[in-house]
């Protein structure tokens, strides 16, 4: 990390352009070629064998190299590169030849292939000339062979994996392969169905937001519009999709910290910059709500978040983890190829040097310019940046990878109250069995607490209150506070053994605690949080029980200050805080050495309250980069009358607002500016993207 910066987490000092991507593009290429087969089929890279094998393992570092290598050779039209299109070719050769000793698993004979054939089939058809029009006729009928078997294959997941089949099924269309319409239209239905509002998607029907929005259900409608066998199918849906596209980063670009780092949040996150695909694609398509030279910030910002961080490794190599390697980060079926989906990062270079994106004036980051809080209905998020500390947070009332109703266990990926670009959420095993970050839970006493998937989302806004003459100029200036709430039947789990990660909550015998009700009121680095039990399950005593309530989990070295209710952990640069306003509360740490993928362990600050069923508690939960971790004490007014509970605050920097909640346990719809959520959906496939 570098030292000049006035926080840990501002922006580096200068910027990136081509010439510095397409350097560490040819690192990472050159890095992965010892790896190769002898026949450059298979690129095997070291470290223990993924959770589908070895065979599996090479395939899939060939073709998600092959994805950095088309973009490489798409953007430099071919021009220096011979060699490169050379290797990659003689690969596809003998990947396709049943009896080459490096041949490639079948699409028919394991499931993996079906994913790495559209990286395959996509980068052939973007490298047409320099590649597939140079193959010889024996080797295009390969690989025609080898794509047909996803024609007719009922058995792809309804999830981001129907582009897999609609992008194989378009390459072969183009070059008089076999393909279903049918089957075509089926995907892009599918696709359609996971479209919510403001141009956000959920990767199936569950409650699945994450980075997949971005560099999947965003990336393939774009890239399989300029297919050659797309033309027809994409024209009646290119404006639409780019106008959710255009939609989606609006909101995009303000999740990206200053120094470039994306939400630690959602599965997969060992394929790092891939996060940083849909700004070039924003780029790509043209959108035109955000510049290009914001764009290109976001998106070599991410890159270079990574690279400043030690991603790739001394050797060129991508690992297992975030910035080191931390395997537990990925999940179960991950094997050492499979973090170059990273390359989709680096999509840019399919653009070429003269393409605008490379000469416009850069543009900073939203979080660069200004404080800001913003809503966001589909995940159920409330987004607040602050430009003194360059850090984004996420406070989550809507996401848990589940349906609502569903009793199973939290996935720390997706179900925390909060996520940043600094911190990281419990990953750990007590990470998946025992809710302690960023959550609000019942615990017995035997140290069990409930878990929130199932969550009903009651609201997720922005307000615009009148701050109580805060600056003594005798007029009221405008705040902005953000509001969001939600409800859940708290339950314990008690995992089913042997489950897979795919990054989902654990499924396993459920039972119920009692119905809680979480609402947080956001401004800069604060949220005040609000809790309330609303009733207990029959037969759980609530003198049995504590009401626990988890702040922000801090990385590195980390110290804690404990007072009275009042806790602070403060750690690689940052500060993590609880204070308890009302309903009492002990406050205490834990620790865990190995806690998250971020360098040095985690402490997780807490208060514990006395359970009282129909009372609520608050609590001001802060994390910030500043010298100045807090200000003047945080005082907050209850009143709760028909129209719900009023809430008046004394912000620590002086603001005064006042706050309506809506909640009333007897009646309580998702607000106009939520999402009312269907039933709950019957199993999905768990497979890997």
């Amino acid at each position: 990390m570098r030292q000049d910066r006035a926080t840990p987490h501002a922006a580096p000092a200068d910027t990136w352009g081509r010439a510095e991507l397409v350097a560490l593009a040819d690192r990472m290429l050159a890095a992965a070629r010892p790896y190769a087969s002898p026949g450059h089929a298979l690129v095997t890279f070291p470290g223990p064998a993924g959770g589908y094998g070895r065979a599996v393992d090479g395939l899939e570092g060939f073709a998600r190299t092959f994805l950095l290598a088309g973009f490489r050779i798409a953007g430099a039209r071919g021009e220096g590169l011979d060699e490169l299109a050379d290797r990659y070719a003689a690969g596809i050769a003998a990947g396709t030849d049943p009896s080459a000793p490096d041949r490639w698993v079948r699409l028919d004979e394991h499931a993996q292939a079906k994913v790495e054939a559209a990286s395959l089939a996509l980068v052939l058809d973007l490298t047409r000339p320099w590649i597939w029009d140079r193959l010889a006729p024996e080797v295009r009928e390969r690989v025609v062979d080898y794509l047909a078997p996803a024609v007719g294959d009922s058995s792809y997941p309804r999830i981001n994996w129907v582009w897999f089949r609609l992008v194989v099924q378009t390459f072969l269309r183009s070059v008089g392969g076999p393909y279903s319409p049918d089957e075509m239209a089926e995907d892009l239905a599918s696709h359609d169905s996971f479209v919510r509002a403001e141009g956000w998607m959920s990767d199936g029907p569950e409650r699945a937001y994450d980075h997949y929005v971005g560099w999947a259900l965003h990336l393939y409608p774009a890239l399989w519009a300029r297919m050659a066998g797309a033309t027809d199918l994409a024209a009646a849906r290119r404006d639409r999709d780019v106008a959710m596209l255009d939609r989606f980063l609006r909101d995009a670009v303000t999740l990206v910290g200053a120094d470039g780092s994306p939400l630690i949040q959602g599965r997969s996150l060992v394929y790092r910059f891939a996060a940083a695909a849909p700004f070039w694609i924003g780029a790509l398509a043209g959108v035109p709500s955000v510049g290009l030279g914001r764009l290109r910030r976001a998106a070599t910002g991410i890159v270079r978040h990574f690279v400043d961080h030690g991603a790739p490794d001394g050797r060129g190599l991508l690992t297992l983890g975030w910035h080191g390697p931390w395997p537990r980060l990925a999940q179960s079926y991950s094997g050492p190829g499979s973090p170059y989906w990273a390359s989709k990062g680096l999509l840019g270079l399919a653009l070429p040097a003269e393409h605008p994106v490379w000469t416009a004036p850069e543009e900073p980051l939203p979080v660069e310019e200004r404080d800001a809080v913003l809503a966001v209905p589909a995940p159920g998020w409330l987004v607040s940046a602050t430009r003194a500390d360059g850090i984004v947070r996420v406070v989550n009332h809507g996401t848990d990878h589940a349906g609502e109703g569903a009793a199973v266990a939290d996935s720390p990926l997706y179900a925390r109250l909060g996520y940043s670009t600094a911190t990281t959420p419990v990953l750990d095993p007590s990470g998946w069995l025992t809710p302690l970050d960023q959550s609000v839970t019942l615990v017995d006493l035997a140290g069990r607490a409930t878990h929130r998937a199932g969550m009903r989302l009651l609201a997720v806004r922005v307000d615009r209150d009148r701050d109580r003459d805060r600056d003594g100029d005798g007029d009221g200036d405008r705040v902005l506070v953000g509001v969001a709430g939600s409800r859940a039947l708290a339950h314990w789990v008690e995992p089913d053994p042997d489950q897979r990660d795919h990054g989902g909550g654990r499924a396993g015998r459920s039972w119920p605690a009692g119905q809680l009700a979480v609402w947080s009121l956001v401004r800069g680095p604060w949220e005040v949080r609000l809790a309330r039990v609303e009733s207990l399950a029959e037969g759980v005593p609530a003198d049995a029980l504590r009401l626990r309530v988890g702040g922000w989990a801090v990385p590195g070295e980390a110290t804690a200050a404990l007072d009275g209710g009042l806790v602070r952990v403060t750690g690689a640069g940052l500060t993590s805080r609880l204070a308890s306003v009302h309903g009492g509360g002990t406050a205490g740490t834990t620790t865990l050495p190995d806690g998250g993928p971020l360098p040095g362990g985690l402490v997780v600050p807490w208060l514990d309250h006395a359970v009282r069923p129909g009372k609520w508690i608050t609590v001001l939960v802060e994390l910030t980069a500043t010298v100045a971790a807090t200000g003047r004490p945080c005082r907050v007014l209850l009143a709760e009358g028909t129209d719900g509970l009023q809430v008046a605050v004394d912000w620590p920097d002086g603001a005064r607002t006042a706050t309506r909640l809506e909640t009333d346990p007897a009646g309580f719809a998702a607000s106009a500016t939520g999402q009312s959520c269907g039933p709950t959906p019957g199993p999905l496939p768990k497979e890997k993207g």
